[in-house]
């Protein structure tokens, strides 16, 4: 089972992330749920969500403490709380910001991760450029589809498109594909 833990704050679409990342997977014909966990209901607040994906039936419900893929959207929760708390080593890291993993502070972490395993992606940058706001959510799910190789390109489109409409959904999969293209071309050249 793959566990996914998302960190970002309030007004980022941290459950809508997980939820499009769990209907990509069904659409795959793999077991997923998600769910969010909230501290303080309200805009800029943190918002953890999770997602887990497995070929059986899955029977947990508890949140996850032991993710196998973190996936940041906001970088200044590093200095807020421990996002690395419970991270598997092996994981996957996947963070939101156009900083490298030393101006994060965060470069010990990631140098523990098998090669490929921790990428960064301008992902707020990709959305504006797309949308119009930088909301980071649909373009992460693209770059965790590269990183992984857990869903495919097309489910994360599909799962886009269930979720939004018109416009804004062919806007956040065009952002989806390029954080996309961005992390398999860094993939192929590591």
């Amino acid at each position: 089972m793959l566990q996914i833990r998302f960190h970002g704050r309030g007004g980022q679409g941290v459950v809508t992330a997980a939820e499009m990342l769990s209907v990509a997977a069904f659409l795959e014909g793999k077991h997923a749920q998600a769910f969010p966990s909230f501290g303080s209901e309200r805009t800029g607040a943190p918002v953890v969500s999770f997602c887990r994906i497995d070929d059986k039936e899955i029977r947990l419900r508890e949140p996850i403490i032991e993710p196998d893929v973190l996936i940041v959207q906001d970088p200044t929760l590093f200095k807020v709380i421990d996002v690395f708390q419970g991270f598997k080593p092996g994981g996957y890291l996947l963070v939101n910001s156009n900083k490298s993993f030393a101006e994060l502070g965060i470069t010990e972490a990631a140098a523990k991760l098998p090669r490929g395993h921790a990428r960064i992606v301008a992902a707020s940058e990709i959305a504006h450029k797309h949308i119009g706001r930088p909301l980071p959510n649909a373009v992460l799910l693209g770059a965790f589809a590269a990183l992984s190789g857990t869903v495919q390109l097309k489910s994360v489109v599909a799962a886009i498109r269930e979720a939004f409409s018109g416009k804004i959904a062919e806007a956040n999969v065009a952002a989806a594909t390029e954080a996309y293209e961005a992390i398999a071309g860094a993939q192929a050249a590591a």
